[in-house]
């Protein structure tokens, strides 16, 4: 599908004030309203009928993995609690049989989605379109729920009718494997955009406006296969397979004009960072400054696609209908996709 809204490509985004270019900031204002949504703008009516196509086989696939996969999320984040309390607990008059949970995690302890708010450009600290906020900004207590969409938190999608469009998974793992490719997903393999266009073809994948671009490199079943130990282990390393993050590479993401981008892989591109072929810290991650920070482009962590790796492969096919409705969660920074592949 062509690029109905006129999107410019990266080198021809006006430029903002001290900013570097490819800052996508008031491209998706209207009426003078700074908008909260970013990329999602592309899935338009026509790219979504255009998506229902692909709904041909009665298939569908979960891409969630469990939340409690991890037993230690690194980064200092909180793993899973879980709690159940039976009914006949209650007080008399409420006693029955039955049951009620409660469950307590980070949000970004397994599968999820990064809001527009969870990393920002780092040498200015703004988030998508020249937001500076606070933790405070983003914890909206009943009452002070941010109803005019002044931020660009995951919560607003459900203004929209959360995310429906397009799916199509680049199978790096696969193509790797049948090509006698060897990698670990805990070194720092950097997966480049030239092996990304060699596997599209490979798959017969054409990408088209407004497409959710989605990547699996073995990750999530390499870490979801090790015991607790193991898996501290393997991620005390702070080195993990990944999409290359470079600015041509945010440039390539850009120009293809996608509504966001997933993958398996704990930050969807290489940790760490390299800058002028020197590794570096967390605040030199390339693509997350420029696809949250300065495109308003989603990304999806810690996906579950291997079973939506094995249907494409035995459908013949790389494409689908993606279903995606985030917690509604008012501030929310990040959540569970409760995602879903229709073939």
């Amino acid at each position: 599908m062509a690029n109905t809204l006129n999107i410019p490509d990266f080198d021809s985004l006006p430029k903002v004030d001290g900013m570097p270019q490819g800052c996508a900031w008031g491209v998706f204002d209207k009426g003078g309203k700074k908008d909260a949504l970013g990329t999602l703008n592309l899935l338009t009516p026509e790219v979504l009928q255009e998506a229902y196509k692909e709904c041909k086989d009665g298939v569908s696939v979960s891409l969630n993995w469990p939340i409690g996969a991890i037993q230690t999320p690194g980064f200092f984040r909180k793993g899973l609690v879980h709690k159940t309390m039976s009914f006949m607990d209650a007080p008399e008059g409420l006693r029955c049989h039955g049951f009620d949970d409660e469950v307590e995690f980070n949000t970004q302890c397994s599968s999820q989605w990064d809001s527009l708010v969870h990393f920002n450009h780092q040498p200015t600290g703004t988030t998508y379109n020249g937001h500076k906020l606070t933790a405070k900004d983003l914890e909206q207590p009943f009452g002070s729920w941010d109803t005019e969409m002044k931020l660009p938190t995951l919560n607003h999608w459900h203004t929209r009718g959360g995310m429906v469009g397009r799916g199509v998974l680049i199978d790096y793992k696969k193509w790797a494997d049948d090509n006698g490719i060897k990698y670990s997903p805990f070194e720092s393999k950097r997966i480049t955009v030239k092996e990304i266009e060699q596997i599209a073809k490979a798959q017969g994948v054409e990408f088209k406006f407004g497409d959710i671009f989605i990547i699996r490199s073995g990750f999530t079943e390499a870490l979801g296969a090790m015991d607790g130990g193991e898996q501290a282990k393997a991620l005390g390393t702070h080195r993990t397979c990944g999409v290359e993050g470079t600015e041509d590479t945010a440039k390539w993401f850009w120009n293809n004009h996608f509504a966001a981008v997933a993958g398996d892989a704990i930050a969807f591109e290489t940790i760490p960072p390299l800058v002028n072929g020197e590794e570096r810290g967390t605040e030199d991650l390339v693509l997350h400054q420029y696809f949250l920070g300065l495109f308003g482009m989603y990304i999806g962590e810690l996906w579950d696609l291997k079973a939506l790796s094995e249907t494409c492969a035995k459908l013949g096919r790389y494409s689908f209908l993606l279903t995606s409705s985030p917690l509604n969660v008012p501030g929310s920074v990040g959540s569970p996709p409760n995602a879903l592949a229709i073939f």
